[in-house]
């Protein structure tokens, strides 16, 4: 039998994954992968503040890709062969047993990256791919019997197939566009919101279980869930979730931008009338600003009665129709300035990438290029926070691994 080589670009969680599962499919296969860096997998091991956050407890295909602003059209068919189900199991029969938290998300038992780090770099080891640090790669072109890559040390290595998967790292892209990719162009996702306002910024460390930002009238740039005020402006799993679906309006405003933020979106706006009517009928006498009507923390409330123009020692009694309209509005549709973002601890994430039309969902082998696959960040697919951007990693290598062994699922 003709011994093939296949050489995998990245080592990442996708470059690994992807060449576990092309070795584990054909041990007559010889998989190298080659990492730019000294280390591998370094995006894994800051992940989740340290955790890593491996998958979502999401098992129906049809309700993860709704998680995924870019690529969830792509994905369905891919999450059919192998989702998050499938990353559990593969992860349990590697000896790491994952555990969900209430949000849904999925972490090792252990709480450590290094677990998931220590795993995936020991299943390469088992199937005997050779791993290779500190080998960038340079360029690499087609040939008739395959490929050519050469490294930045003059080396060059020849072999019959390639797995791309150097997530947004731009060498990647260069690569795929000289193979004759087209790449959407790359942009950030997943950031926070800096928003110049020294009173909202004095609350940092003050957050609400659930709060609307809206974007605009676009249904997709609105957003309900957590919300965190730092030092900087705005964070949490709302704003995270708007900067994913709003990357490329974002960036085309140069992150300046008017949203909105209710405060209170459990309440239809008749029911938080209601309640301020209520606390004004019974306490007349009680400064505004220390009697609160509604349920949000009390320093957040005195930062809207201010914006409301209500002053610190008005009373209940001496609210106006005016003054009322005016509160009701800062609650429920309150006027916010972007002037900025911010970056997601370590954990950046780009939209853009390998057009997915030139890719087939099956295999991941390039539509253009018989031989070269993708893998990972380097296509145009990105996922909101919460363990979804992993999860396309794991699907599209195990997919492009063993497409290239000649073994799909």
């Amino acid at each position: 039998m003709t011994t093939s080589r296949i050489v995998v670009i990245g080592g990442g969680a996708a470059g690994f994954f992807g060449a576990v599962a092309c070795a584990q499919a054909n041990p007559h296969i010889l998989v190298t992968l080659l990492e730019a860096s000294q280390q591998l997998l370094s995006k894994v091991r800051v992940s989740g503040g340290g955790r890593c956050n491996v998958t979502h407890a999401c098992f129906e295909p049809a309700g993860l890709i709704q998680n995924y602003p870019r690529g969830a059209k792509a994905l369905r068919g891919a999450f059919a062969r192998f989702q998050a189900t499938d990353t559990v199991a593969w992860f349990g029969e590697h000896g790491v047993k994952l555990k969900t938290e209430a949000d849904g998300r999925m972490f090792p038992v252990t709480d450590d990256s290094q677990t998931i780090v220590d795993c995936l770099v020991e299943a390469a080891q088992e199937f005997d791919v050779k791993i290779r640090t500190a080998s960038p790669v340079v360029s690499v072109d087609k040939q008739d019997s395959g490929f050519e890559i050469t490294l930045k040390s003059g080396e060059t290595l020849r072999c019959n197939k390639v797995l791309l998967a150097t997530g947004s790292n731009p060498a990647g892209y260069k690569i795929a566009a000289h193979l004759g990719h087209e790449i959407v162009p790359p942009v950030p996702s997943l950031f926070t919101f800096n928003v110049v306002d020294p009173q909202l910024r004095a609350l940092a460390g003050v957050s609400v279980n659930t709060a609307r930002l809206r974007l605009s009238a676009d249904k997709k740039l609105e957003q309900v869930g957590p919300l965190l005020i730092t030092h900087w402006g705005l964070s949490g799993p709302a704003v995270l979730k708007l900067s994913a679906w709003g990357a490329r309006v974002l960036y085309d405003t140069h992150y300046k931008a008017t949203f909105t933020i209710n405060w209170l979106p459990d309440l239809h706006l008749d029911a938080v009338q209601q309640k301020i009517l209520e606390v004004k009928a019974e306490s007349g006498k009680r400064a505004i600003a220390l009697h609160r009507g509604v349920e949000i923390p009390l320093r957040l409330w005195q930062y809207l009665v201010a914006r409301a123009g209500i002053g610190v020692d008005d009373r209940w009694a001496e609210l106006s129709k005016k003054a009322l309209q005016q509160l009701l509005q800062e609650l429920t549709q309150g006027e916010y300035l972007l002037q900025g973002k911010g970056v997601f601890k370590e954990e950046f994430v780009t939209c853009g990438g390998v057009n997915l039309k030139e890719v087939d969902f099956k295999t991941m082998e390039s539509r253009i290029v018989p031989g070269l696959y993708f893998a990972g960040e380097i296509l145009d697919i990105d996922g909101v926070t919460g363990g979804f951007n992993f999860q396309s990693a794991w699907t599209t290598a195990h997919l492009a691994g063993r497409g290239m062994a000649g073994s799909q699922k």
